[in-house]
């Protein structure tokens, strides 16, 4: 069975994704933040490929992008890393499609499933060219497409990707970029009504804007479950041996 669709069937709410970009804080640090990941609570974990020009993406991953790539990371040495990982959640690639196509499409989707990678999300890769050109090279690999939608998303549009995408659907909580710490409210519960009044057929993980106990508790009272990425990597602390991770995670999960 796939492990997001094991995931699934085997847990249906209150699932965690933790978002990092890979090669930050350190170059070698991504292999180690995978393990601690996976023995502190993260149910599913969204490793991030660093692009020069991530444009959904706040200050915090923005410079988290800037020095992995100072530090001479490439997606080869991501791929690496992941594979002597002793880590047993599923493991989601994030990117843009600049650097996958770089790679070359049918290349990195090879290496990302030799690597441990169950799924891809690509925010810039549009639907119709995913079915044009790329779906059957997903399926060939066992990848699994995510797409984004948001508040703006018609309800056409969300039943569409939603058919696309494969494992769960990623909801952005709001129209701003990723890490900005706002209270939710009115607005988000209103959105999340909505996407569980179409009764979609994909699980929807929420994304954007998550960083404390009390957000993750709001999405998690109304989904199936939530990314945390900013608020994760602004806490990284490359002086301590294990990140800050766990201390991170307690205070979120409050446990």
């Amino acid at each position: 069975m796939h492990p997001l669709d094991k995931l699934f069937k085997t847990k249906e709410k209150e699932i965690l994704s933790i978002y990092f970009t890979a090669g930050y804080p350190t170059r070698e640090s991504t292999a180690r933040i995978l393990e601690l990941l996976g023995r502190h609570g993260a149910d599913l974990i969204e490793v991030g490929l660093p692009f020069s020009d991530p444009l959904a993406d706040g200050p915090v991953i923005q410079h988290s992008s800037q020095v992995a790539l100072s530090q001479g990371i490439t997606i080869s040495e991501i791929f690496d890393q992941m594979k002597s990982a002793n880590v047993h959640k599923p493991l989601v690639l994030m990117g843009y499609l600049n650097p996958v196509l770089q790679y070359g499409f049918e290349d990195f989707l090879f290496d990302a499933a030799a690597a441990g990678a169950c799924a891809l999300i690509l925010p810039d890769l549009p639907a119709e060219v995913f079915v044009a050109n790329y779906k059957s090279l997903y399926e060939k690999y066992n990848i699994y497409p995510v797409f984004l939608i948001s508040p703006q998303t018609s309800d056409e549009r969300i039943h569409m990707l939603d058919s696309l995408s494969r494992g769960f659907l990623y909801a952005v909580s709001s129209s701003s970029t990723t890490g900005k710490a706002e209270r939710f409210g009115e607005s988000q519960k209103l959105w999340f009504d909505r996407l569980k009044a179409l009764k979609l057929k994909n699980p929807v993980l929420a994304g954007f804007g998550i960083h404390n106990h009390n957000t993750l508790r709001f999405v998690f009272d109304h989904l199936p479950g939530a990314v945390v990425g900013s608020a994760f990597i602004k806490n990284l602390d490359p002086e301590q041996n294990d990140y800050g991770i766990p201390g991170f995670m307690k205070q979120l999960l409050n446990t």
